[in-house]
This record gives structure tokens, C-alpha cells and sequence, in this order.
């Protein structure tokens, strides 16, 4: 364990640049060099930061990292050396050329410091560490995270420090406009990274590419040809020990106002004349500013909880039993919300979004339901389904459902379906995003209008749920949720719908 002001080490195998060049093999227009992760000794980061980092730097196309864990006092160099040797060390044998030698150099020249990480003369010291090329990963719970940063005054950090916001961004709306204003006194929005794992590069660029380099499908998506879209998000892990956290938050806040209304918005945008960040994130805040829930809570907005059941092998118990849950509190582990779009394109198509834990099959998937044809021939017969566009979210894959003659009736229509799996990166989620972050590149990151808008959407439901407006229905872990919740057709596998 080092001091806290210790001038950073540079990675062994890091030349020096001359000064005012950037170091050889850079990405042009990379800024930071010095990763400081407050709060390495959490599950967030051992699940998936350092992991991420160790798969970006596998991967062989960027330099070592200087970097700087901060954790609690109690926590020990030893720990630290430990979970530095489960994440990044293991990535060394199946590192690809450049990669083994960026992973050992940075695990050498990592160092721990210890502290407070509310306090404002710490983080000032961290940010000075290395002046003008450091970022703050406040990889922390939010409340924490923003104890800390409105404690500290204007001009306390090191001019070009980067400041790197894990979501959930706030708790409610009145809470993120705070947070951003605390933000803006410290650093310009050009140097606050609000950064959100499902917007990864891959997955955001799959879905520009799909929609805009395609002539056949970017003129159908709108209000003359499609029936609803749907957005679905249901993971088998249940609470998985995280209720400190989870039950003061819910399937709501967690997933979809953090993660879903963000993919929605890359859906439904307009197409911006070119993929920088002031273009796509200006079209994500005009989707943002125009969704509103469609109808009455009563009517547009559904919340359940799972009881026990099984998974597999699994027995899960009741969520309201699982250690650290207040039942009292009607946590959701399941919601779902239908939404309208205010402007010419998207009007009149419902578009629902829905996230559960413990269900029996995971589903992770756009859904496109196009409109039925105007007019089928008579002499057709068999059932006429909807065309259907599925996009998956993990994995990521491309399946179109349609109709076509079925084999030896050329009058009976028959189910087929059209798939591939999209291109993926070879670099994790969130060593994606930590590539945006070292080469300064904000057009995934939220903006800060983006956030508030998420919650301008979703707080009126939260507080009607809060009234007990909307009931708190249930579900038994291993099966899909209440049954009684229209969702999207969902598919086989084989490219048949089933209800």
C-alpha cells in the first residue's frame, strides 16, 4: 500500500512520450492514463470492472494502464493483490499479441490507497495523482458516490479530471438534476462519463446498423407499418445476496429506468447525420423527451414480486424472505410499462418494457410486430402471423419471423425464420466502455439531460406504486411472470410464435 500523494508509476513496459505527443500506439485523442476505481473492493468491481478491464487489455490494441485502486482502510494490499490475480492475471495465457505484456504491466504498477472516499481532500489527492490524464471510477453505491461529490468545492480538482458515474444516476429526478448540478461545478459536462454497460459500443452500433444501412427496414420503422414494439429484459438470477442494494430499488429504477429507456431511445431515433456524440446524443434526449406513459398507471403500468420456486436445480425462496429484504417495502422484482412516442413517426404505437428476475427462461430481446397486410388473396390458407423483427441483446442476434408457402400445399402459409448472430467484441461491456473513457469519447455516455428524462418518465409511476394504485401482483420463481400481463409473443427457437 502506497501514500496517497506517491506520484503514479509508470507501467514498465510504457515508453515515455515526448512531451506534447501522445504515447506511441495510442488511440488519437486519448486522455486519460490513470485509473483511479473507487471502491475496488465491491462487487461491482470484481464481478465486472476489472474484468472488463482485463478483457480490453487482452485484446492487444491498448497501452498498460496506470492503475490506482481505492478501497476502505480495512481492505489489505494482500486483497487487493488478489482480486488483481482473478481478474486481470487470468487473462495473461489467452491474451492475444501486446495483450499478455499490457496486462502484466499494468498489474505490476497497480498500487492500493486506503480512505474515505467522502472525503473532499482525498478525492482531490486522487485526482491530482496525475494531473490532466486522471479519471474517478466511482464503482460505489450511489449514495455514496454523490456524498462525496457535493462535498467537494469548485476548483479543489486537478484541472482535466475526468469524472466517471456508474447508474443508477440519482433516485429520483429531484436527486439527478442535483447530482448534475454538483457535477457541473466541478468539471464540464466534456469530462463527466455517466456510463451505462448496455450501451456498449457493439451493441449501439449493431442496432445504428441494422436501422440506417439497411433500405428495407429503416422505411418501415414508423406508425404506418408497425403494430408495437417491445422491450424485454428477464434474467434467471434472483436477488443473489444484493439486497443492501436491489430491495431500495426494484426492477423499475434498476433495469428500466437505468438501462431499457436508453436502448428504446437508440430504437426509436430519428437517424442523426452522422455517429459523433453531439449528433446520437442529441437524437437520444428528443426519444427521451418525448415518451410518457400510455394511459393510467392502473392501465399502462404493471409491478410483481416472485415467490418460491425452482430454477433449474435451483430452490429459490421468497423474495420477501430472503435475507436483508424489508417485505414491508414492496420491492418489484418484476415491471413493466407501456409507453407512447409524442411526435408523427411513432405515434399510436404502444411500446412496452419489461424486466423480471428468477424467471424459468431468459429472454433478452427487442421486439418489432409489424402491422398485418392490407389485404391477403383469398385461396390462402393456415394463419396469417405477424412479420416480426427480433433483435437480441445477449447474445447478440438479428431474427426475422415471416410468412411464406409451406412445403407440398403452395396455398397453406407457413412459419419461417430468418437469423444470424450479430458481431460482438471480443472486449467485455464494460472494458467497452472503459475504452470510451481512456480515449475521451462521450457518444455512448449518458448526458446529463438524458438521465433526468429517464427519470421524468418513470417517477410518477413510482409514486403511484407508492399510493398502492397499481396492486403488487406475484409470480412463482421458474415460470415467466403473472400471466395475466400482455408481453410480446415470445419464440421457441424455431422460429414458431407461441403466446
Amino acid at each position: 500500500m502506497t501514500s496517497i500523494d506517491a506520484p503514479v508509476p509508470s507501467p514498465t513496459t510504457a515508453a515515455p512520450a515526448a512531451p506534447g505527443a501522445p504515447a506511441a500506439g495510442s488511440v488519437p485523442g486519448r486522455q486519460v492514463r490513470t485509473l483511479v476505481i473507487l471502491g475496488v473492493a465491491g462487487d461491482l468491481s470484481k464481478r465486472l470492472l476489472l474484468p472488463g478491464i482485463a478483457s480490453l487489455l487482452a485484446d492487444g490494441n491498448t497501452e498498460p494502464l496506470a492503475l490506482v485502486g481505492f478501497a476502505a482502510p480495512e481492505h489489505t494490499e494482500e486483497a487487493f493483490r488478489a482480486r488483481l490475480a482473478e481478474t486481470l492475471g487470468a487473462r495473461v495465457d489467452g491474451a492475444r499479441a501486446g495483450g499478455a505484456d499490457a496486462l502484466r504491466s499494468t498489474i505490476e504498477g497497480a498500487r492500493l490507497i486506503t480512505g474515505d472516499a467522502t472525503d473532499p481532500a482525498t478525492l482531490a489527492s486522487l485526482s491530482a495523482l496525475d494531473p490532466g490524464h486522471t479519471a474517478l471510477f466511482f464503482a460505489l453505491p450511489p449514495a455514496v458516490t454523490q456524498k462525496g461529490l457535493e462535498a467537494l468545492a469548485p476548483g479543489q480538482l486537478a484541472e482535466g479530471t475526468v469524472l466517471v458515474l456508474e447508474k443508477p444516476f440519482g433516485h429520483d429526478a429531484a436527486s439527478a438534476a442535483h447530482l448534475n448540478a454538483a457535477l457541473t461545478r466541478l468539471v464540464p459536462e466534456s469530462s463527466i462519463f455517466r456510463v451505462d454497460h448496455f450501451l456498449a459500443k457493439s451493441t449501439v452500433l449493431n442496432i445504428a446498423g441494422l436501422r440506417f444501412a439497411n433500405r428495407f427496414i429503416e422505411p418501415l420503422l414508423n406508425a404506418d407499418n408497425v403494430e408495437c414494439v417491445d422491450i424485454v429484459y428477464n434474467e434467471d438470477l434472483a436477488l443473489e445476496g444484493r439486497a443492501g442494494y436491489y430491495d431500495t430499488a426494484g426492477a423499475l429504477r434498476d433495469m428500466i429506468q437505468s438501462h431499457l429507456l436508453q436502448i428504446a431511445a437508440f430504437l426509436l431515433m430519428d437517424q442523426p447525420s452522422t455517429l459523433t456524440e453531439r449528433d446520437l446524443r442529441d437524437r437520444v434526449g428528443e426519444v427521451l423527451r418525448a415518451l410518457e406513459i400510455d394511459g393510467s398507471f392502473q392501465e399502462a403500468t404493471w409491478r410483481a414480486r416472485y415467490t418460491a420456486g425452482e430454477i433449474g436445480a435451483r430452490d429459490i425462496p421468497d423474495y420477501a424472505a430472503e435475507p436483508g429484504v424489508d417485505p414491508a417495502r414492496k420491492t418489484e422484482t418484476m415491471a413493466q410499462i407501456r409507453l407512447r412516442l409524442k411526435n408523427s413517426r411513432w405515434a399510436g404505437v404502444p411500446v412496452t418494457i419489461r424486466s423480471g428476475k428468477a424467471v424459468g427462461e431468459v429472454r433478452k430481446e427487442i421486439v418489432v410486430t409489424f402491422k398485418p397486410v392490407p389485404y391477403l388473396p383469398e385461396g390462402f390458407s393456415g394463419i396469417d402471423s405477424p412479420t416480426r423483427l427480433r433483435i437480441g441483446l445477449g447474445p447478440e442476434t438479428l431474427k426475422l419471423e415471416i410468412d411464406v408457402n409451406g412445403p407440398g400445399n403452395p396455398f397453406q402459409l407457413d412459419r419461417v425464420a430468418l437469423s444470424t448472430a450479430l458481431s460482438s467484441s471480443r472486449v467485455l461491456p464494460y472494458g467497452e466502455v472503459i475504452s470510451s473513457v481512456l480515449e475521451g469519447d462521450l457518444t455512448l455516455s449518458v448526458r446529463g439531460d438524458a438521465a433526468e428524462e429517464c427519470w421524468r418518465i418513470v417517477d410518477p409511476v413510482l409514486e403511484a406504486w407508492a399510493r398502492d394504485e397499481v396492486p403488487l401482483d406475484e409470480y412463482a420463481a421458474g415460470t415467466e411472470g403473472p400471466a395475466s400481463w400482455p408481453v410480446a409473443t415470445a419464440d421457441d427457437g424455431t422460429g414458431l410464435p407461441r403466446a
